[in-house]
């Protein structure tokens, strides 16, 4: 028991006493009564259940009126400003992995999506995509099937992505192709990709070709 007058620590909750009185104590400081005793109240464990309770009914938050809430917060004003700098949210799904420098990419190749109505345009042109219309969904599915129809028809013969375009119910497509056949084979092709195409989306096509002798390499990557 310490001296009357002088200050008392309680213990830490490792078991160890407060060494340094000038340190403050991370627990609990508790001044002894004149008579060096400790207060009733200075260790918790020794408190009845009743007293408890009612110290925990005396420290319960009050409810305030949701009136009076609302005028006691201080409300901060709203600001406004403007952004200069270029949009960060860049898709990177379809850009083409980084090689050795022996990788010959063409101008959509080389450009990545988030260039897109910057630098190239869109490869499906159609009012599906517009706010409020529908038939996306539907548009998307048709454009897969296409692309992969005219691959395997023109098989290693496409010198870049087909362009698909749809103008009221006509569906234009555009394509770069390598002069790998010859002409009779490719005007035959051509009608071919046509009178299917135009049975499996009931609606008319047109292709839109133009030969190159080799493809126009943008840079290497």
């Amino acid at each position: 028991m310490a001296r009357p007058g002088k200050r008392a620590f309680l213990p830490l909750h490792n078991g160890r006493a407060n060494k340094n009185p000038e340190r403050p104590v991370k627990k609990r400081r508790i001044l002894e009564n004149a008579s060096g005793e400790l207060p009733a109240d200075a260790y918790p464990c020794a408190q009845t259940a009743r007293e408890r309770d009612t110290s925990a009914q005396e420290s319960a938050p009050v409810a305030i009126p949701l009136a009076q809430a609302n005028s006691a917060v201080r409300c901060v004003p709203g600001t406004r400003a403007i952004q200069t700098t270029s949009v960060c949210l860049k898709n990177r799904a379809a850009r083409v992995r980084v090689g050795k420098g022996d990788k010959p990419l063409t101008y959509e190749q080389a450009l990545p999506p988030h260039y897109i109505a910057h630098r190239k345009g869109w490869l499906s042109q159609h009012t599906s995509n517009l706010d409020g219309e529908g038939g996306a969904a539907e548009r998307t599915i048709e454009d897969v099937f296409v692309r992969r129809f005219i691959s395997g028809t023109f098989h290693g013969c496409l010198a870049n992505e087909l362009v698909i375009k749809r103008r009221g119910n006509l569906l234009v497509i555009c394509a770069l192709l390598l002069q790998k056949l010859p002409p009779h084979k490719f005007y035959f092709l051509i009608g071919y990709t046509e009178t299917l195409l135009s049975h499996f989306c009931k609606c008319p096509v047109k292709m839109e070709v133009q030969t190159l002798q080799e493809k126009a390499v943008y840079k290497y990557l």
